[in-house]
């Protein structure tokens, strides 16, 4: 039986894509991940992204200020994203990749919450939901989420947190994104969290380039691993493979609105 996927995080904007998009995309499409939601990490990245979703079918756009790269960020920035959200583009589907990060030195973690904020605003007022990254503060995270109480939620990428974290962050409506981490035997915590969550809250997604598979360390990540992530993702839980991959696609309709 074949199934469709959609990998709803994927920087297609990064090499090894970077000139190869429409090869990339039809490799994606043979694995069965049929469309492609690419998220912007800084402003100078806001026209490639919008532009690889104008151009190919498959793609789909979200900007936003990362906080790995808050030194990039100026107040300015704000204004450029909020300009772009006017255009009302039917490709641009999020306000992503924001969020929080306390693993790098030196984080401006003041910063990183001020510029979060100001993108959380902004998704309210456009009515737009959230590609959120997390690092060691998933507890802060939810803070700020709480405050804001976003109309269309979003969904914490990459989670790798503990059940209670993910329990608080489906409790204020979001997702949790499902990636390669549960490949790994060794991600004993992640993938027994995944087997525990309620289906309606989970997400695929790759991170591609980033988060490589089990199997594939020190090769670039790309978007037809989600077929892997979705396989590894049936054998942990119960439900039988067409009602996990049914269950994921209407996720991503209801909070992206991307319908294949």
């Amino acid at each position: 039986m074949t199934f469709r996927f959609v990998d709803t995080h994927c920087h297609f904007d990064f090499p090894p894509f970077t000139g190869h998009e429409a090869q990339s995309i039809q490799q994606a499409a043979d694995a069965g991940v049929q469309a492609i939601i690419v998220p912007a990490i800084e402003a100078a990245h806001f026209d490639r992204v919008l532009d690889l979703a104008g151009t190919h079918t498959a793609l789909y756009a979200a900007l936003g200020l990362h906080p790995i790269v808050i030194e990039k960020h100026l107040d300015a920035h704000i204004e450029v994203l909020e300009d772009k959200m006017r255009s009302e583009s039917k490709k641009l589907v999020a306000i992503g990749e924001i969020g929080l990060d306390l693993y790098r030195d030196d984080p401006q973690f003041e910063r990183q919450q001020t510029i979060l904020d100001a993108q959380l605003k902004l998704a309210r007022h456009h009515n737009l939901p959230v590609i959120l990254h997390s690092r060691r503060t998933h507890d802060k995270l939810a803070m700020h989420l709480k405050r804001h109480d976003l109309p269309r939620t979003g969904v914490v990428h990459g989670f790798a947190g503990s059940l209670q974290q993910a329990q608080r962050f489906i409790e204020l409506g979001y997702k949790i994104g499902v990636g390669g981490t549960i490949t790994y035997p060794r991600a004993s915590k992640t993938r027994d969290v995944m087997t525990q969550l309620p289906l309606s809250s989970l997400l695929l997604e790759t991170d591609a380039p980033d988060m490589p598979l089990n199997g594939f360390q020190g090769e670039p990540n790309r978007p037809e691993q989600a077929a892997r992530v979705f396989a590894t993702l049936c054998e942990l839980r119960d439900e039988p493979a067409d009602v996990i991959a049914d269950a994921l696609l209407r996720n991503t309709h209801d909070l992206f609105g991307i319908t294949l």
